[in-house]
């Protein structure tokens, strides 16, 4: 399944600047990073399950915002892509 992970970590402590590099580390772990605190990840729900765990054990509740989205429309339609980056299809032969 395609998981968005959204997080806004408040930075004005040096706590949370740790907190911060601690989440975005956990999310490249498992998916691509689309934007600054915007990251797919194409998950089972074991995988899925282990990153909500990892991330709600980072951030603090009382200051910090973590969102999930579970994209379920059928593969082609999941994902509409304008401009420059361009996310990389882990479903499509692999070129070295």
């Amino acid at each position: 399944m395609l998981i968005i992970v959204t997080y806004d970590v408040s930075t004005e402590t040096a706590e949370g600047r740790r907190r911060l590099r601690r989440v975005a580390k956990n999310c490249e772990r498992m998916g691509q990073r689309v934007q600054k605190s915007v990251f797919e990840c194409e998950l089972d729900q074991i995988q899925f399950e282990a990153l909500e765990r990892d991330l709600l054990a980072e951030i603090d509740l009382a200051e910090d915002n973590l969102r999930f989205y579970r994209i379920t429309e059928p593969r082609g339609l999941r994902v509409k892509q304008y401009g420059t980056f361009r996310s990389t299809d882990f479903d499509g032969p692999l070129v070295i």
